[in-house]
């Protein structure tokens, strides 16, 4: 059984997703936390799966807790609850280490499904947001001029395949979503994204997302 914990600052919305999710799966909500410290103390107490963390929340923020949490507890996975205003800093919790984040609002099956795909290795980065979020980083970069881009030359030598894979990553699409719609086979796509993660010195695709969208490594050139 997985054993999960929800750290949310609103009570009613800690105490309906606990009765929600364990309504209808077989997760065990063994706990709930009201801040980041709170976080920190239950996991000292509880053996823990899975944490449901929020970003916003007083005491100590989902993006610290999450830095400390993975530091102390490597094997703990956290999945960030958000909102789409929340998205700018969505990338600082996968960046400390978070495995993906979810909508607070989105369809209880789904968060219990993204809940059992990082349980067994999974990232979990919904194609709706991973779009937003991209979107605020190409806001961000929109500064930067063709010719500063250029003069990046692929520094990780991605070849223009991996760039491809790693677009469709930062969209949200899975391995399967690949295959279709670059028709390609499973083990080609496997073998890119392998191969992706080599190049960028990462270990799993929310690292890879992060680290194209930080860096703006798939940034359309053209205007």
């Amino acid at each position: 059984m997985i054993k999960a914990a929800i750290v949310e600052d609103q009570e009613i919305l800690r105490k309906s997703l606990k009765i929600v999710i364990e309504n209808i799966s077989d997760i065990e909500i063994v706990g709930t936390a009201e801040n980041g410290e709170a976080a920190i103390a239950l996991c000292e107490r509880e053996n823990l799966d899975i944490l449901l963390m929020d970003i916003q929340m007083p005491v100590m923020d989902g993006v610290k807790a999450t830095e400390v949490i993975k530091e102390r507890w490597p094997n703990i996975k956290v999945i960030i609850l958000t909102t789409f205003q929340d998205v700018t800093h969505v990338l600082n919790a996968l960046n400390a280490g978070a495995e993906g984040y979810i909508l607070k609002a989105v369809d209880p099956e789904y968060l219990v499904q993204g809940i059992k795909m990082v349980y067994h290795g999974g990232s979990l980065i919904p194609q709706q947001l991973a779009k937003e979020v991209f979107g605020q980083i190409q806001l961000n970069h929109n500064s930067h001029s063709d010719q500063d881009y250029n003069a990046m030359n692929h520094p990780y030598d991605l070849n223009n395949q991996e760039i491809k894979v790693l677009k469709c990553l930062t969209q949200g699409l899975s391995n399967k979503d690949i295959t279709e719609k670059m028709f390609l086979s499973m083990g080609t796509v496997k073998n890119y994204v392998s191969a992706i993660y080599s190049k960028l010195n990462v270990k799993n695709r929310s690292s890879a997302i992060t680290k194209a969208m930080e860096e703006s490594l798939i940034e359309d050139k053209k205007h």
